[in-house]
């Protein structure tokens, strides 16, 4: 089911200009007052040359930790979502058990702590009175790139057979948790995959957006087509 959300308007989606978290609760602060945000357009040029640092079934991913120029960069969810957008791309959605092995494989090889993905709660305007996303933290989450919800996060996603969302985390409860909000008043609306903070190996977490980290970007249908149709001769 798609969450309702024309793709023009998804560009004043950041009106969420949300803080991102890191992982670790200890590396938590007071999220900063910045004003609204919006989501970034794609640059074409950018866009023709845009890093292609591995492929799964036919779409191009990079790392930002691969790149000098995002090399020793952590951004918040949204810059992060920008970053990739200006590419043409979005930050990760994992839909697949193989698709999570990959992003697990590069967090693991490079020992990387955690990254980004485009995973979501819909916990702003225009997500009051939807019965179908209550209780917000089993039925609220979705893929911001794709504008999909997600399964429910106590189930076992389709055509994977485990749950990707950890065990523990803060307050040694099944993720998502919200934990921050109990010390900050800050919800933990974006989706991180952490590299065993809390010795649960690699695994999905909640985590307030504000916090900054490296991310994860992958081709956007969306966006590569917008070009291609607004951008004549333009090879991507």
């Amino acid at each position: 089911m798609m969450l309702a959300t024309p793709w023009l308007l998804a560009v004043f989606l950041a009106v969420v200009a949300l803080a991102s978290p890191s992982p670790a609760i200890n590396e938590i602060r007071q999220p900063s007052n910045k004003p609204g945000r919006f989501l970034s357009l794609p640059v074409p040029n950018k866009c023709a040359q845009r890093p292609k640092e591995f492929n799964y079934r036919g779409r191009n991913y990079f790392f930002s930790g691969n790149l000098p120029q995002y090399r020793n960069a952590k951004l918040d969810w949204l810059d992060a979502r920008n970053a990739c957008r200006e590419y043409c791309m979005d930050l990760v959605t994992i839909e697949t058990q193989e698709e999570n092995n990959l992003v697990f494989t590069l967090i693991q090889k490079g020992d990387v702590p955690y990254i980004w993905t485009s995973g979501r709660l819909c916990d702003f305007k225009g997500c009051e009175n939807r019965r179908d996303l209550e209780p917000k933290n089993v039925f609220g989450w979705f893929w911001s790139a794709t504008r999909q919800k997600m399964a429910p996060t106590n189930q076992v996603p389709a055509s994977f057979n485990f749950n990707p969302w950890s065990q523990t985390g803060h307050k040694k409860v099944r993720q998502p948790d919200n934990a921050e909000f109990d010390i900050n008043g800050t919800n933990e609306s974006c989706l991180a995959v952490l590299n065993n903070v809390y010795s649960d190996g690699i695994s999905w977490h909640d985590v307030a957006c504000y916090h900054e980290k490296p991310f994860i970007c992958e081709d956007s249908d969306e966006l590569l087509n917008y070009v291609a149709a607004t951008n004549r001769g333009i090879r991507l």
